[in-house]
């Protein structure tokens, strides 16, 4: 049993297992996000759109059974437009990133002791020129 409980500690201490369990816990962050997007905002526009259209009751009885197709088309088109956000938004991080990459960096300033040397060298160079007069 204990050698159990070391090998679960080791697992559970590898970053790789942290790493994922934060990942979980933002994409559901995420997921929350991004169905209320489309939830609130991108389908009531398309339900503007398209004359409130609705597929949810749209059912069909066979003998004794409903069979509810109108939700299974719902489904379809919520996960296109989940979909359809999650594509946009990951483009535009993807382009903000390039965007970022592209920006060349400040030439770093140089070390003090070159700044000296160099004030050194102009100093040596005008007595130089001063000498020659």
């Amino acid at each position: 049993m204990k050698k159990f409980v070391s090998e679960f500690k080791e697992f559970i201490s590898r970053g790789n297992v942290l790493d994922m369990a934060v990942g979980v816990v933002i994409g559901g962050a995420f997921t929350a996000i991004v169905t209320a997007l489309v939830d609130n905002i991108i389908t009531p526009l398309i339900g503007v759109l398209v004359g409130g259209l609705d597929f949810t009751g749209l059912s069909v009885k066979v003998g004794e059974a409903t069979i509810g197709y109108g939700a299974f088309i719902q489904a379809v088109i919520n996960f296109l437009l989940i979909s359809f956000v999650i594509f946009c938004v990951i483009r535009s991080f993807n382009k903000l990133a390039k965007k970022k990459e592209e920006e060349p960096a400040a030439p770093p300033a140089p070390a003090e002791d070159v700044v000296l040397l160099r004030e050194i060298r102009d100093l040596l160079a005008n007595q130089e020129k001063n000498s020659e007069r």
